[in-house]
């Protein structure tokens, strides 16, 4: 039909639908596009090696933290893990140091913050500071899974963003396993009767927990079987109310001896052994020594 034979009525009819069909396709084009690359990164990420081990420190530490304990876990792999450290500024900034090097599958990553006080108030911003590191280190390596370590208020802020943030990121990158050290989740209490806000709102919101998470929650015992020298050993087991019947295993350790101090623990022995069994890959087989690093209580 030609447009010259058409009434006006019908000639508006007509330019309105052209109109409209111009419309759709033009929201179409992108639409198929972002989905297009959706798939094509959802694919990548699949096919992705690199299963990172990611960091965080506790209150008044830094990105500097694990400098020690990386040397350690170094020394007893063939193949030297990089080491990337990330600081998040109170102001948004996210600044890198470090690099992972191509072909390491088993990276090191510390994420410290600006922020790096005491406090559940500042727990939950350091929570939210650094899901915007994580958004930008999973964007930027792919990975489609990890493990993630916490020392102190560090455990802390782990699980306040896996309760709050990882159900972003559950359907494209799974948490396989969490260890914490010496994280009081209960803060000073000694007893569990008496329950802080932060202990309550984690009780609260354990459902987010992953079914398939594993939880090693490590206690530092300095001198008495009821502290590390700063963080109550009841506040640490506290956190089998969280993740135990949740998780998929929750097992709770103790290490004890002359290194055993709250400060110390990161680059106690039996520590280093501990992560090397449970969170690396790379030294699950067994070790020179011709056997697989057990946890060992007592003085070392």
């Amino acid at each position: 039909m030609k447009l010259k034979f058409m009434d006006p009525q019908q000639k508006r009819t007509w330019r309105f639908t052209l109109a409209a069909l111009l419309v759709i396709i033009l929201l179409t084009i992108p639409a198929y596009f972002q989905m297009h690359s959706s798939n094509q990164l959802r694919a990548q990420r699949q096919r992705a090696t690199m299963s990172p081990i990611i960091m965080i420190p506790g209150s008044s530490a830094t990105k500097e933290r694990f400098n020690r304990l990386v040397n350690l876990l170094n020394r007893d792999t063939h193949q030297k893990h990089s080491l990337l450290k990330v600081e998040v500024y109170n102001n948004g900034k996210i600044t890198y140091s470090g690099k992972i090097n191509k072909g390491d599958r088993e990276p090191f990553i510390v994420v410290g913050f600006q922020n790096n006080h005491d406090g559940y108030d500042n727990i939950k911003k350091q929570a939210t500071m650094f899901d915007a590191a994580f958004a930008q280190l999973s964007e930027e390596y792919q990975f489609n899974n990890f493990k993630a370590f916490g020392h102190s208020n560090g455990g802390l802020i782990w699980t306040r963003w896996i309760e709050t943030y990882y159900a972003d990121y559950k359907d494209d990158i799974k948490l396989r396993v969490l260890m914490t050290v010496a994280s009081p989740f209960n803060l000073a209490e000694t007893s569990i009767k008496n329950k802080t806000q932060m202990f309550t709102d984690f009780v609260k919101h354990r459902t987010k927990i992953p079914r398939s998470l594993d939880v090693i929650a490590v206690v530092g015992n300095e001198d008495s079987y009821t502290s590390d020298g700063l963080v109550p050993a009841d506040s640490v087991l506290a956190g089998k109310y969280i993740y135990q019947k949740r998780a998929h295993s929750y097992t709770s350790m103790t290490v004890t001896g002359e290194q055993a101090q709250h400060s110390n623990l990161p680059q106690n022995k039996q520590i280093v052994k501990l992560i090397e069994q449970y969170l690396m890959d790379s030294t699950k087989q067994p070790l020179k020594r011709g056997k697989r690093p057990t946890l060992t209580n007592g003085s070392e």
